[in-house]
C-alpha cells in the first residue's frame, strides 16, 4: 500500500543511532542485500559506530538503477533517512520498481559523522557537497570569501549589533548576490570556516565511488535523488538539479521531473552554484550511463535562520570551550533547521518523494 500521511512519524528517528537500526531493520525485512561501510577513525555522539549502511533490492548488474541518498550534510539525514525507511515499507512500489526490472540502492548516511553530531560538515568540517571536484587540478577559488568569514564568524556568539551591522554594510556595498555567491559558493582556504570543501577526497567521498563502482558499475541509466532540507519554502520539496552545466542534461532532467527542476546556474534555484556536488561522482565512476540527478531539498526555515544556525555551528568548532549550556543550544538549532519533528512536514516530505521516485522510475522505464 501506498505510505498514508498520518504514519509519517514512525519512519522517522530522533537520532542517527536510531535511524540506522530502523533503516537496517527495514532492509531486512524488505529482502534487500545490506552491506555497511564502518568509519574506521571516528564514533558517534553516543559511542555509537558510524556507518554509510547500502541496501540493494533488485539485481547487483541491474542496467537501471534508483539511487537514493540521504545524510550528505549531517542532520539533513533525519530526513533523508525517514524518506528511505517509508520507501522500504513500501510495498506498491517496490512492487512497480520489480516489475519495470529496475533496481532500488538506498545508501544511508553518506555524512554518518555529521549526522550523528548534528553537524552540517563531516569530521574535518567538509561539506560534502563542495568535496567532490577533482583534486589533481588546481582548487577552486572563491576570492571574495576571505573578506566575509570574520563577518560570519565573529569572535563571540551570539553576534553583536555591530557585528550585524557590518554585514549589512557588506550586502549595501558589494549586494546581496554577490554576498550570497561568496558565502555559499564554497572555499578551500579556511579549514575552520564556511563550506569549507578540502584538500583532498575525504572519506565519505571515498565511500561513496566505492558503492558506485560495486553496485552501479553495469549501469546503462542511473536516475539519483539526494535528500537535503534547509532552502526554500517550509515543505515545499525544491528540485534541484546539480548536474553538468549543458543544456541536453537539464532537458533530461526536466524530462523526467518536469518543469520544475531549477537549475543553479541559471540563478533560479533555491540553492547557489557550488563545486564539488556529491552527485557528480556518478559522472566519474559511471561513464557508460545515462545520469539524471537531483538534489530533493525541503524547505524548513527562511534562509537568514538557517545561514545564522550555520554560522553558531561553525564558530562552535573553533570555541570547544564555550559553555556547555550554549553548546546545547547551538546543537539544538541546527538539528531543528534541518528536521522539523512534526506530522504536518513529515507527511509533505514523504508525500513529495513518492512521487519523485515514481516520475524517476517512468523515466528509467522509458529510457
Amino acid at each position: 500500500m501506498p505510505i498514508q500521511p498520518s504514519a509519517a512519524t514512525r519512519y522517522f528517528s530522533g537520532t542517527y543511532a536510531e535511524a540506522r537500526a530502523k533503516f537496517l531493520e527495514a532492509a531486512a525485512q524488505s529482502g534487500a542485500a545490506v552491506e555497511s561501510f564502518v568509519h574506521p577513525e571516528h564514533r558517534g555522539a553516543l559511542g555509537e559506530e558510524l556507518a554509510t549502511d547500502v541496501a540493494l533490492i533488485g539485481a547487483m548488474d541491474a542496467k537501471k538503477i534508483l539511487l537514493v541518498t540521504s545524510g550528505t550534510h549531517g542532520p539533513e539525514g533525519f530526513c533523508g533517512s525517514g524518506t528511505q525507511v517509508a520507501t522500504l515499507n513500501d510495498d506498491d512500489l517496490l512492487a512497480r520498481l520489480q516489475q519495470a526490472g529496475v533496481a532500488l540502492l538506498l545508501v544511508h548516511a553518506v555524512n554518518p559523522h555529521g549526522f550523528s553530531h548534528l553537524h552540517r560538515t563531516n569530521e574535518d568540517n567538509i561539506d560534502l557537497n563542495r568535496n567532490h571536484i577533482d583534486f589533481n587540478a588546481p582548487l577552486p577559488v572563491n576570492a571574495a570569501y576571505a573578506e566575509v568569514e570574520p563577518l560570519m564568524l565573529p569572535a563571540t556568539w551570539p553576534p553583536t549589533p555591530a557585528d550585524d551591522a557590518a554585514v549589512d554594510a557588506y550586502i549595501a556595498r558589494h549586494g546581496l548576490p554577490a554576498f550570497r555567491n561568496a558565502v555559499f559558493k564554497g572555499q578551500y582556504t579556511s579549514p575552520d570556516g564556511l563550506f569549507y570543501g578540502g584538500t583532498a577526497p575525504s572519506w565519505s567521498n571515498k565511500t561513496i565511488r566505492s558503492i558506485l563502482r560495486k553496485y552501479a558499475a553495469a549501469a546503462t541509466h542511473l536516475g539519483w535523488i539526494d535528500v537535503h532540507t534547509g532552502l526554500g519554502p517550509y515543505g515545499h520539496g525544491e528540485k534541484i538539479y546539480p548536474g553538468r552545466n549543458t543544456p541536453e542534461d537539464l532537458a533530461l532532467a526536466q524530462s523526467w521531473w518536469g518543469a520544475d527542476v531549477f537549475s543553479p546556474f541559471s540563478g533560479d534555484s533555491a540553492s547557489a552554484d557550488v563545486s564539488g556536488p556529491v552527485v557528480t561522482t556518478a559522472f566519474d565512476e559511471c561513464p557508460n550511463a545515462r545520469i539524471a540527478p537531483m538534489g530533493l531539498e525541503f524547505g524548513t526555515l527562511p534562509e537568514a535562520d538557517m545561514l545564522l544556525r550555520l554560522r553558531a555551528d561553525t564558530w562552535l568548532r573553533s570555541h570547544p570551550d564555550a559553555p556547555a549550556a550554549q553548546q546545547r543550544e547551538i546543537r539544538t538549532q541546527l538539528r531543528d533547521a534541518f528536521y522539523c519533528d512534526n506530522e504536518e512536514w513529515k507527511g509533505m516530505v514523504l508525500g513529495q518523494t513518492r512521487v519523485v521516485l515514481l516520475q524517476t522510475l517512468q523515466g528509467l522505464r522509458n529510457g
